[in-house]
């Protein structure tokens, strides 16, 4: 008796199917590979046109593999990583919708635990209760999906609804600092040192504070993630209107290599681009 062909094709999709996502999944470990040599890369050029294209596939492997965490945490990380440092700088209205994207696919990661799902859209305190039962695991998607919201709020301080997110954003950076204080060359206090620092004290900022977080990531990355001193002249230096400061924490990154940390020396040939155009626009802040 002959079989009905869909019956004989079932099997064959879903032999199909199981090798598409071995085969993403596969790939998808070499893009993680990939994410740590694009960070040692210090040709900006290079870094810049290699991250648009891997970004792009990155895309299509997650249509392929839509509830991948790892595909969707690469995501998160490859698109704040890319608004940072080759979009900011020439538009911010650009590097804002590329850190809601970054946003959106670190929230996809967040949103598979239920639990915190629905944290996300209940009170604060209910919010923050769910945040700390989390452990070091969790700390690079909360890491990731706070960066990009964050920076997506710090961008767009005249909407009100986005502002409203900021405490929830800043609770979880706080849950970074408290479980895992170096991650990312202690980027949650950099983080954080640089909202405080850019909030000015009449509407709640708390210099003194910002100051604690800064040196809070000097400590983590011994002096060594240049964008630290970037983001100190910027926020908290400005802020207090303090020249002297501003000039001595952007010589640190004039006169460092970004051989100082390998493992970084992409961000920090930002960080010294960044540094280059803040000190052209010091008559703006001072």
């Amino acid at each position: 008796m002959k079989k009905p062909l869909l019956v004989l094709l079932v099997p064959l999709l879903l032999i199909s199917g199981c090798f598409q996502i071995i085969a993403v999944r596969t790939v998808g470990g070499l893009m993680d590979l990939g994410f740590e040599a694009f960070n040692e890369e210090g040709d900006l050029q290079l870094a810049h046109e290699a991250l648009a294209s891997n970004l792009k596939l990155l895309e299509a492997l997650v249509k392929a593999d839509p509830e991948n965490p790892k595909l969707l945490l690469l995501a998160s990380q490859g698109y704040s990583a890319y608004a940072l440092a080759f979009a900011e700088d020439d538009s911010l209205e650009r590097a804002r919708l590329i850190y809601d994207r970054a946003r959106n696919y670190g929230l996809r990661v967040l949103n598979q635990n239920p639990k915190l799902k629905a944290a996300l859209d209940a009170d604060f305190e209910t919010f923050r209760l769910v945040l700390h039962s989390l452990s070091k695991e969790d700390v690079p998607a909360v890491f990731w999906t706070a960066f990009g919201w964050g920076s997506y709020i710090n961008i767009t301080r005249t909407d009100v609804g986005a502002l409203a997110d900021l405490p929830k954003v800043l609770a979880m950076m706080e849950f970074v600092t408290q479980t895992d204080s170096a991650y990312y060359f202690g980027g949650g206090y950099l983080f954080l040192g640089a909202i405080e620092g850019s909030t000015p004290a009449v509407l709640g900022g708390k210099p003194a504070k910002a100051k604690e977080y800064f040196e809070r990531a000097l400590a983590m990355n011994g002096g060594k993630f240049l964008m630290t001193y970037v983001y100190y002249a910027k926020t908290y230096a400005v802020q207090i209107q303090d020249q002297e400061l501003f000039e001595s924490m952007l010589t640190k990154v004039d006169e460092a290599s970004t051989e100082v940390l390998p493992e970084a020396r992409l961000p920090n040939a930002v960080a010294k681009r960044k540094a280059r155009l803040l000190r052209d626009r010091i008559g703006e802040f001072f």
